[in-house]
C-alpha cells in the first residue's frame, strides 16, 4: 500500500508515462462564483472547496451510483484531501475550467471523495492506481465502470497535451470514445483487474503458521534500517525525507533490549540524532512551531509546508520518550514547541483538534494566487527592517538581525535550492534552519549562551507577531477520531514524561469531547468525523461516517496512554468495550488480523489490510499492542492469542521485509516479552503512577528518590522492590 507520507508529492499517472510541470491556469474573475453544485450541501472542507466548479459533481453514494447505471455512463472518480498543493492545482486547471467540465458532465457521472473522510474508498482504488502504474500519490484519479470496478487511473493530470504528456482533456474523450466503441472489452478489463487486485492483497495465515522469533525479525529490521540510515543529517533516505515516527518508536525499542550492546547504542544515537537533526531543520517551524509533512531535501531544510494534525501527535510522543530516555531538555523544549502549536492554532473550542493546515497562502492581502510556504519564508529585506536593534554587549555595530540571520542560515539571495523550487515561488525566500550551534553563535558575536538564547527568543516573538498579519493558510476544521487519537496520545505521554498535568488535562478534554461528538452510545461505536460548523458549533453529517479500524485502533491505543496518565478508570473501561466492539466488527476469523473496514457495503469491491507502516503505524501493528495492554489490565487472555494471530497472519512479510513494518516487528518483540507494569508508591499509599515496558527505566532511575515500587504482570502479583538494580533485574527480558 502507499504510504500516505508521499500525500501528493507524487505526480505520475500510468497513462501518460511522465506528468510534465503544470501550466498555471488563468484565475476566473473575482466576485460571486458561477456554478455551485450539490458539494454545497456537505461539511469535508475539501468538497466544499469544490462546490463551486463547473462539473457536477456528486458525494460518494448511492445517488451518483444510480445515475451512472441509469445513464450507463462511466464515473469519473477524483479523490484528495483539503490541504494537498497537486489537488489544488488540478482544481485551478482543469475543474475550474468550463470547457473541461462541460466534457466531463457530458460523458461521466463525476464523483469528488475526501480521503480524510473516506479512507475505505481511498485505499480500495489506490491499490489498483499502485498495481497497475507502480505508483499513486493525489489528487488520485480513476475511471470506474457504473459498477464501480476501476479500469483506468493515474494521479495528477496537466489540462492540455505537451511534450512527452497526454493532457487531462486528452484522457476524458480517449475514454469516452472507448466506452461508446469497445464497451465489452472495457467490462472485461475491470473484472479482470478486480479479480487479480483481490487475489494480490489478500493477507492471511499460512497453515499452521505462528507468530515469527522475535529476535531474527528484531535484528534484520534493525539491519535494513541501519543500512537506510543518513550518517549525517539522520532519517533513512536522501529525498524526500520523512519524519517516519515507526522507525524512531522501533528504534528506542531496540535499545531497551540491546542497551548494552553496540547495536542498542547505535539504534539510539540514530534515533536520537535524527530528532535533533529535524528539531534544527526548516521541516520545523521555528516561528509558528510545530512540524511540516516534510522535507524535500536531503537536509531537513526545505518542507513542503502542510501541517498535519498525525505528524505532531505522533511526534510529540516521539520527543517525550527521547526525553525519558536521555535526560535532554533540548527534546522536552521540543515536545512543548509542538503541544503549544496544537493548542493554539488546531484547536476547537469543544475540545477536539482540527486536521491540517495548508500548505499554500496568499503571499500579501491583496495576491490572488496562493504560493506554497508564502505564510513561512522571508527576505533578508524584512529581517532587518524587523530586528534593527543594536545589541549591546556583542561585537561592535552588531544588531538583532545580524545575530538572528547568521544563527538560521539566512542569506540575502535567500538560501533556496532552485532545484528544490521548481516553480519559483520561494525564489529569493528563506526558509530558517539552525546552521550553528549556541555556543557557535555566541562565539561569534562575543556573547555569553544565556544572553543569545534570549536575544533568539525576543527575535522569534518579533517575527511570529509580524508574521500574524499575514493571510493565514487553510485551516481543515475536519476532526477525525483516529487523528485526535493520535493527538491524545501525544498529550497524554508528554504531560507523564514532564510531568506536566495540564497536558493530561488537555489529553482528558480531547477524549471527553470524542466521547461527546464521536461516539454512539446507543450502539456502542465510534464515528469517523465531525466538522466545526456555523458560530463555531461542532456538527455531524447528516448520514455519520461510521468509524473504520483506524478510528478504533488509535482511540483505544490514546484511552489505554490516557489511563496510565491519569489512573481513570473510565478511560480504561471505554479502552476495552471499544476493543471488543472492533472484534465484532472488523475481525477476520478465517485468515485472522483485522480488516480495514466492516462487511457489509457493497460500494466498497475489496476488503483490505494494510501491510506498510507510512505516516502513520497500520491499524494492526498497533493493535497487536493494544490487545497485550488489554489482557494485561483485563485478565481477558483471549486477546493474547489474537495478538499471536494477527503476528502469524503476517509472519511472511516480518521475516523477509520487516523494515515496511517496523511497528508491528515492535509489536513482536512485545508479544514474546511478557508486559512489565512498574507501580510507584510512596509510605504504603497505593495511589501513585504506572509506568510500562522498559524504555522507561532510565525515568525511574532518576524519578524514584524513597518510593516503593510494585512490579506487576496482569495484576496477579504485588512484589516490594527496594532498589533500582532489583527493578531492573525483575524487568530484564
Amino acid at each position: 500500500m502507499l504510504s500516505a507520507s508521499l500525500r501528493c508529492a507524487r505526480r505520475h499517472t500510468f497513462l501518460t508515462g511522465i506528468a510534465a510541470m503544470a501550466t498555471v491556469g488563468t484565475p476566473g474573475p473575482p466576485g460571486v462564483p458561477r456554478h455551485t453544485n450539490r458539494l454545497i450541501n456537505e461539511k469535508s472542507p475539501y468538497l466544499l472547496q469544490h462546490a463551486h466548479n463547473p462539473v457536477d459533481w456528486y458525494p460518494w453514494g448511492q445517488e451518483a451510483f444510480d445515475k451512472a447505471k441509469t445513464e450507463n455512463k462511466l464515473i469519473f472518480l477524483s479523490v484528495g484531501y483539503s490541504t494537498c498543493h497537486w489537488c489544488h492545482v488540478m482544481e485551478e486547471e482543469s475543474f475550474k475550467s468550463k470547457e473541461i467540465g462541460e466534457i466531463m458532465n457530458e460523458h461521466f457521472v463525476c464523483i469528488k471523495v475526501d480521503r480524510e473522510e473516506r479512507p475505505d474508498v481511498d485505499k480500495v482504488y489506490m491499490t489498483f492506481v499502485q498495481a497497475t502504474s507502480g505508483g499513486g500519490g493525489w489528487p488520485m484519479s480513476v475511471w470506474l465502470t457504473p459498477d464501480l470496478k476501476p479500469f483506468a487511473g493515474g494521479t495528477y493530470f496537466p489540462p492540455e497535451d505537451g511534450v512527452h504528456r497526454v493532457g487531462f482533456r486528452t484522457v476524458l474523450l480517449r475514454i469516452a470514445e472507448q466506452w461508446k466503441e469497445n464497451k465489452d472489452a472495457l467490462l472485461e478489463s475491470s473484472q479482470r483487474i478486480l479479480e487479480a487486485l483481490r487475489h494480490t492483497s489478500e493477507i492471511r495465515v499460512q497453515g499452521q503458521e505462528s507468530p515469527p522469533p522475535a529476535k531474527e525479525v528484531m535484528d534484520t529490521c534493525f539491519q535494513q534500517l541501519s543500512r537506510s540510515y543518513d550518517e549525517d543529517y539522520g532519517g533513512f533516505s536522501k529525498s524526500p525525507k520523512f519524519p517516519t515516527p515507526v522507525n524512531l518508536n522501533f528504534l528506542f525499542t531496540y535499545w531497551a533490549l540491546h542497551r548494552t550492546t553496540p547495536e542498542g547504542a547505535r539504534a539510539l544515537q540514530m534515533a536520537l540524532h535524527t530528532l535533533k537533526m529535524m528539531a534544527h531543520g526548516g521541516i520545523h517551524d521555528h516561528i509558528g512551531q510545530g512540524f511540516h509533512r516534510y522535507s524535500t531535501d536531503q537536509h531537513w531544510h526545505v518542507p513542503h509546508f502542510e501541517k498535519m494534525l498525525y505528524d505532531q501527535g505522533q511526534l510529540a510522543a516521539m520527543y517525550s520518550r527521547a526525553f525519558q530516555i536521555s535526560g535532554d531538555e533540548f527534546f522536552a523544549d521540543v515536545v512543548r514547541d509542538i503541544l503549544l502549536y496544537v493548542s493554539r492554532d488546531l484547536s476547537d473550542q469543544e475540545g477536539g483538534f482540527y486536521s491540517a493546515e495548508d500548505a499554500d497562502s496568499h503571499p500579501t492581502t491583496t495576491s490572488r494566487e496562493k504560493r506554497e510556504g508564502a505564510f513561512c519564508v522571508w527576505t533578508a529585506e524584512e529581517l532587518r527592517a524587523l530586528l534593527p536593534d543594536p545589541v549591546k554587549g556583542a561585537t561592535e555595530g552588531t544588531t538583532l538581525g545580524d545575530v538572528f540571520m547568521r544563527h538560521y542560515g539566512v542569506e540575502e539571495a535567500g538560501n533556496v535550492d532552485p532545484r528544490k523550487d521548481p516553480h519559483q515561488e520561494l525564489k529569493g525566500k528563506n526558509v530558517l534552519i539552525s546552521r550553528c550551534s549556541p555556543e557557535l553563535t555566541a562565539a561569534r558575536f562575543g556573547l555569553e549562551p544565556a544572553r543569545l538564547s534570549a536575544l533568539l527568543q525576543e527575535c522569534r516573538q518579533r517575527l511570529s507577531s509580524a508574521r500574524a498579519l499575514r493571510p493565514r493558510p487553510h485551516l481543515d476544521t475536519k476532526m477525525l477520531a483516529a487523528w485526535n487519537g493520535l493527538m491524545i496520545s501525544g498529550f497524554a505521554q508528554a504531560g507523564a514524561a514532564l510531568a506536566e498535568q495540564e497536558y493530561v488535562s488537555r489529553a482528558a478534554q480531547a477524549a471527553a469531547f470524542l466521547r461527546t461528538h464521536l461516539f454512539d452510545p446507543d450502539s456502542g461505536r465510534l464515528l469517523r468525523s465531525c466538522y466545526r460548523g456555523k458560530d463555531d458549533s461542532v456538527e455531524q453529517s447528516t448520514v455519520p461516517i461510521q468509524g473504520f479500524l483506524e478510528d478504533y485502533v488509535f482511540v483505544i491505543q490514546a484511552l489505554f496512554d490516557l489511563y496510565e496518565a491519569s489512573l481513570d478508570q473510565g478511560w480504561l473501561e471505554w479502552a476495552l468495550h471499544l476493543q471488543h466492539m472492533q472484534d465484532k466488527l472488523f475481525w477476520d476469523p478465517k485468515g485472522f488480523a483485522y480488516f480495514s473496514t466492516e462487511a457489509g457495503d457493497p460500494s466498497l469491491l475489496l476488503r483490505l489490510k494494510d501491510d506498510q507502516d507510512g505516516a502513520e503505524p497500520t491499524p494492526n501493528s498497533v493493535s497487536v499492542t493494544n490487545l497485550l495492554r488489554a489482557a494485561c489490565y483485563s485478565g481477558h487472555m483471549d486477546w493474547v492469542e489474537k495478538a499471536g494471530k494477527i503476528l502469524a497472519a503476517f509472519s511472511e512479510r516480518l521475516q523477509k521485509i520487516p523494515i515496511t513494518l517496523p511497528e508491528m516487528v515492535r509489536a513482536t518483540a512485545l508479544f514474546h516479552h511478557t508486559l512489565k507494569q512498574v507501580l510507584m508508591v510512596a509510605d504504603g499509599d497505593s495511589s501513585g503512577f504506572l509506568y510500562r515496558q522498559l524504555p522507561f527505566l532510565a525515568s525511574l532511575e532518576r524519578k524514584d528518590g524513597k518510593a516503593t515500587a510494585y512490579v506487576c504482570s496482569n495484576f496477579s502479583c504485588s512484589l516490594p522492590v527496594t532498589s533500582v538494580q532489583e527493578l531492573r533485574e525483575m524487568l530484564s527480558p
